[in-house]
């Protein structure tokens, strides 16, 4: 057999994200339901967060994130050669997100497929391209997370209409001399389906949000840790975790427990609310955009959610 050329490792050339312009705030909310401020804040931290107008899809908002990706790369749309969107809010499950993202953005016949893990979609995605990357499958990956979760959500039901938004976040992935992408940890527990779902086609997203807030806050953060001893990272040189943004309790929790005292704490949930698989690419393309994260420092993420399933690696800022 021909040996198949690969590359020694795979990087993070660059990030986009992209945010729809309507704001909605807590006291938005309060006007169309039992709430307040004070109650949405006490139990997940958000202050407002950004819709999509109803002409606005998942793949509009993933185009915008993906093309400010591939211009903060240098790279051309003939340079990609596998694109790789994580959503799980698609209206129609075909034709896939990928392809229509992919010929939006001018990149001609690429490897085009979708990743539905929900909330740790992107990182599933990440650790797809960076093996393609790797194994001499792909030169340079797209990865997008996008979600349109609003079409999705009960707007009288305060337990999640307080909680997801959307938005997009994306990164371009290329060949490297030496790995700056970790090895992903990744896992499920199905037994825990039931806790977040869309029962049909006809059915809002429903959670048990007691039972998501217990698993992530006492199974996750040994994941965290594993994550660190896989890349060969202590915690302490981390510079910066960025967990999905499900909850700023679960954040601050496993930020606790893992020891990372020198990381800056992506707490982009605040202003952006809850994007599932766009929230780790969009806080931290946010973060490095404001410059909070320098070039070459340590990042972890850490995607957790429906499945209920997880992943998660280190990365070095582009």
């Amino acid at each position: 057999m021909k040996t198949i050329q690969g590359a020694p490792g795979a990087k993070i050339l660059a990030f986009g994200h992209y945010q729809p312009s309507k704001v909605v705030t807590n006291a938005d909310l309060s006007a169309t339901m039992d709430t307040n401020d004070e109650w949405i804040q006490s139990r997940v931290g958000i202050k407002e967060r950004r819709i999509a107008t109803a002409g606005e899809s998942e793949i509009d908002l993933a185009v915008q994130a993906g093309g400010k990706a591939l211009a903060a790369s240098g790279l051309s749309a003939g340079d990609i050669d596998l694109v790789i969107v994580a959503t799980c809010t698609l209206e129609a499950q075909i034709p896939n997100a990928a392809a229509r993202v992919a010929t939006r953005l001018g990149i001609e016949a690429p490897g085009a497929f979708d990743v539905n893990t929900a909330c740790s979609g992107f990182c599933y995605a990440l650790a797809l391209a960076n093996d393609a990357v790797r194994a001499g499958s792909a030169v340079n990956v797209l990865v997008v997370g996008t979600e349109k979760l609003s079409q999705w959500i009960d707007w009288t039901d305060r337990s999640t209409a307080v909680i997801f938004a959307d938005g997009a976040g994306a990164a371009v992935v290329g060949p490297s001399d030496t790995p700056r992408i970790g090895p992903v940890v990744w896992g499920s527990a199905g037994d825990k389906a039931d806790a977040i779902m869309i029962k049909d086609r006809d059915s809002f997203l429903r959670q048990e949000g007691q039972t998501v807030f217990r698993w992530a806050t006492t199974a996750l953060h040994p994941v965290a840790k594993e994550i660190c001893e896989r890349a060969g990272v202590d915690p302490a040189d981390l510079a910066a975790f960025v967990p999905h943004q499900a909850n700023l309790r679960i954040i601050e929790a496993i930020a606790r427990r893992l020891g990372a005292d020198k990381a800056v704490i992506a707490k982009d949930i605040v202003l952006a609310g809850n994007t599932s698989a766009a929230s780790i690419p969009l806080a931290l393309s946010r973060m490095v955009e404001r410059g909070e994260v320098q070039s070459g420092g340590l990042v972890l993420l850490l995607g957790f959610g429906a499945g209920l399933t997880y992943a998660g690696q280190v990365v070095e800022v582009p």
